[in-house]
């Protein structure tokens, strides 16, 4: 499931994502990407990994079509998990993007809203 979090700026979005991804997730999270994109150029993106179990199959292939479409308009990344693989994940994430990528522990999701959030550097 992707669960869309309370706003906290105008050019940043959160979402929850946990238990295991389907296509109909992907339904609603692209669409309110493309909308916000469409309305300031880039956006910046907290995603948030609770008790996440992956993705099914077509899920999958989603996340790598969005991937793929959206690697100049999304500017920052943050990922924010409670794992080994997730830290790892951020990793593997950086060349199919352009955007900055940083990870975060649980722990730290107001930091990870805080350097969303920040002027760059």
């Amino acid at each position: 499931m992707i669960e869309e979090l309370p706003p906290r700026s105008s050019h940043s979005v959160g979402f929850k994502l946990s238990g295991k991804l389907h296509d109909e997730d992907y339904k609603t999270f692209v669409p309110r990407l493309d909308a916000m994109i469409t309305q300031d150029g880039k956006v910046r993106v907290l995603a948030w990994f609770h008790d996440f179990h992956g993705w099914d199959a077509h899920a999958l292939w989603d996340d790598i079509k969005f991937s793929t479409t959206h690697c100049t308009t999304i500017e920052r990344i943050a990922l924010v998990g409670e794992s080994k693989w997730e830290a790892w994940m951020s990793k593997v994430c950086k060349p199919f993007t352009m955007a900055k990528i940083k990870y975060f522990d649980a722990a730290d999701i107001e930091a990870a809203w805080q350097w969303l959030d920040s002027p760059e550097v």
